[in-house]
């Protein structure tokens, strides 16, 4: 006869949940420390691959909203929040380093398993990372003359998008970062609940699509959607701008300048405050705050 014991057992480990809350505050906390802990190189050499991949989710999206000006506006923010989530499932499920999911290391630096010097270390590497990942992600794309198709609207769109991301207010432009990140950074959160692939795709689309259908803002996103911006502002040839009948002088808030100050700036600073005080410091204070730790290594 079956022991009922072995019945529970296995009935425990085919539950719904992978892991619950607490567990889950448990696994942030050691992927934090390992995350901190990353060689140098192997962790700048993983940024850029989550830079690119960020960005390769920021293409997809321009593609699919272009023209989409004849859609409900609802609508058409929630079929680009939708496909731009190609970005983090790319981060999550291939494996990269990713600034605004890496403030969650701030549980483990909470709880006494990362230094600050370390976090912040770790913090501006993977930044730089990102940054570089972006930018030559955006540079290729320039080179393929995709913003010439359908006409120049898919350029026409990218220009829109960038003018819009550096006309912002300085305090709308932290709040919008706030509100992103704490979607990201719940998305990263609720795969570390998941058991399977499949279930991390589906942590991170709600989230993910929430964020860019209501317009929040996100760092290492800017870092391919204004540069793109730029480029094609700054290099396009007259062809472009025929088809387009526009001029480079119809965006005059899009300045390499105003993407490191007015947009980049206060966006980083709103990123890190959402991941780090609504979510990280949050379930760290619920489920970790009081528990053991070990020392800063």
């Amino acid at each position: 006869m079956a022991d009922p014991a072995d019945g529970n057992h296995n009935e425990a480990l085919l539950g719904v949940d992978a892991l619950l809350p607490p567990e889950m505050a448990h696994k942030a906390e050691q992927v934090g420390e390992a995350k901190a802990g990353l060689p140098g190189i192997k962790m700048f050499s993983l940024a850029v691959l989550a830079g690119a991949f960020i960005s390769l989710g920021a293409i997809f999206a321009t593609t699919v909203t272009t023209g989409a000006a004849a859609m409900p506006y609802g609508v058409s923010r929630l079929l680009g929040g939708l496909v731009f989530s190609l970005g983090l499932i790319l981060v999550v499920v291939g494996g990269a380093e990713l600034f605004t999911g890496n403030t969650l290391i701030v549980m483990a630096w909470a709880h006494g398993r990362v230094s600050l010097a370390r976090l912040l270390k770790s913090w501006a590497v993977v930044y730089l990372g990102n940054l570089g990942g972006a930018l030559a992600t955006a540079l290729i794309m320039f080179l393929t003359g995709q913003y010439g198709f359908a006409g120049g609207a898919v350029g026409v769109h990218a220009l829109a998008t960038a003018q819009a991301k550096c006309s912002l207010d300085f305090t709308q432009a932290v709040a919008l970062g706030v509100m992103c990140n704490a979607l990201v950074c719940l998305a990263v959160w609720l795969c570390y609940g998941a058991r399977s692939v499949t279930d991390k795709i589906m942590s991170i689309v709600f989230p993910i699509t929430a964020f860019v259908a209501c317009g929040f803002e996100h760092s290492v996103a800017n870092m391919y959607f204004i540069p793109i911006g730029l480029m094609i502002k700054d290099w396009a040839g007259p062809r472009f701008w025929a088809l387009a009948g526009r001029t480079a002088a119809d965006y005059p808030a899009l300045t390499w300048p105003s993407f490191f100050l007015d947009n980049l700036l206060p966006v980083t600073i709103g990123n890190v405050i959402g991941g780090t005080v609504l979510v990280g410091l949050a379930y760290w204070s619920v489920y970790l705050r009081g528990g053991p730790s070990q020392p800063p290594r």
